[in-house]
């Protein structure tokens, strides 16, 4: 794309970041102290981008539990409206070439839309439940503290050939790592020569961990030409009626991700399953027949549903099979009179 830096740092991107950045948060402290001098800290930032002198500055970190437990890093605001300036501008350059079944941090897809492909799936595997259906159901281990920043940086510059946006993309990439350390002087050295890890909390994280894993996207679609395979970040899924080859592509795909992408698989979450005994992904459990929720969901929904929750949760329950527990939430919050 002709000037993608220009069109990255220029003031009207970076007011339109701010618009999408702001959503939900207006009355957040940060926000409304960046609100406060909103037009001298865009027209800076956009001097800085401009003459190259930006730097990202540190994060700031703490847990959440959505459930699991996972380690946030959060960046100051004016960082934030860096990342979702350079996200606009990417992400279309980058998700067109996306495979289809990747549903992760991207337009019209999402979680519901994966376990519906699932459905259809298993049906075809199965030949409409007639025979069987074993599903591969593998995670990448610590897929965010294990990204490697070369391999990353190569994987954008082989369609960003712009010298300053790629400078600007460095820039986001090398304010994190797990073996980061910065000096008095404000340098960033690592602990030793290839630094790793990306901030969960970063927008931009959502487009460069599709970018890092759409070349195991490629590798099992292309090369091994496994027809029924979905992702969803680092948690993907494979069908067949054959066990023993589901096996086979298990080793096969680790030997990939530690040789291309210097990752591994998550050996106590790389499973063969049947769909009798249930595919539990996203949340969902999908059986022969019927999609029914997690039953670690269903009680933690029970436990936490009041009026102020209820429509949401009962939105969730229209993408299964969820009758009794609609009407289980009825009789916790029954409907206003």
């Amino acid at each position: 794309m002709d000037n993608l830096f220009l069109k990255i740092i220029s003031l009207e991107n970076l007011c339109s970041s701010w618009e999408e950045f702001r959503v939900g948060k207006r009355k957040k402290q940060d926000v409304l102290t960046f609100e406060r001098h909103l037009e001298n800290n865009l027209f800076s930032l956009h001097s800085q981008l401009n003459h190259k002198s930006y730097r990202h500055y540190n994060y700031t970190s703490f847990y959440i539990t959505d459930p699991k437990l996972r380690h946030i890093h959060k960046a100051i605001v004016r960082d934030r409206i860096v990342h979702h300036a350079i996200y606009r501008l990417l992400y279309p350059i980058f998700d067109k070439d996306f495979i289809y079944d990747s549903y992760s941090c991207r337009n019209y897809k999402g979680t519901h839309r994966a376990v519906k492909r699932l459905e259809v799936f298993t049906r075809k595997v199965s030949r409409n439940y007639t025979h069987p259906c074993f599903v591969l159901q593998c995670d990448v281990r610590k897929f965010f503290a294990s990204v490697d920043h070369e391999v990353l940086k190569n994987l954008i510059s082989r369609k960003i050939r712009d010298e300053d946006t790629m400078w600007l993309i460095e820039n986001i990439i090398d304010s994190f790592g797990e073996n980061r350390k910065r000096s008095k002087s404000g340098q960033i050295t690592f602990d030793f020569a290839s630094p790793k890890g990306m901030p969960i909390g970063n927008l931009t994280s959502q487009l460069f961990a599709n970018i890092y894993l759409h070349e195991l996207d490629r590798f099992v679609k292309h090369d091994l030409k496994e027809q029924y395979y979905i992702r969803y970040c680092d948690d993907f899924t494979i069908l067949s009626d054959d066990k023993d080859y589901l096996e086979s592509l298990s080793l096969k795909i680790d030997s990939f991700l530690q040789q291309e992408l210097k990752l591994s698989l998550h050996e106590d979450k790389n499973t063969i399953r049947t769909l009798g005994q249930g595919i539990d992904f996203l949340g969902y459990v999908v059986l022969p027949h019927h999609t029914v929720l997690r039953t670690k969901t269903k009680r933690r929904m029970l436990q936490r549903v009041n009026e102020n929750n209820k429509s949401s949760y009962l939105g969730l329950l229209k993408h299964c099979d969820g009758y009794e527990l609609e009407k289980k939430i009825e009789e916790i919050v029954p409907k206003s009179k």
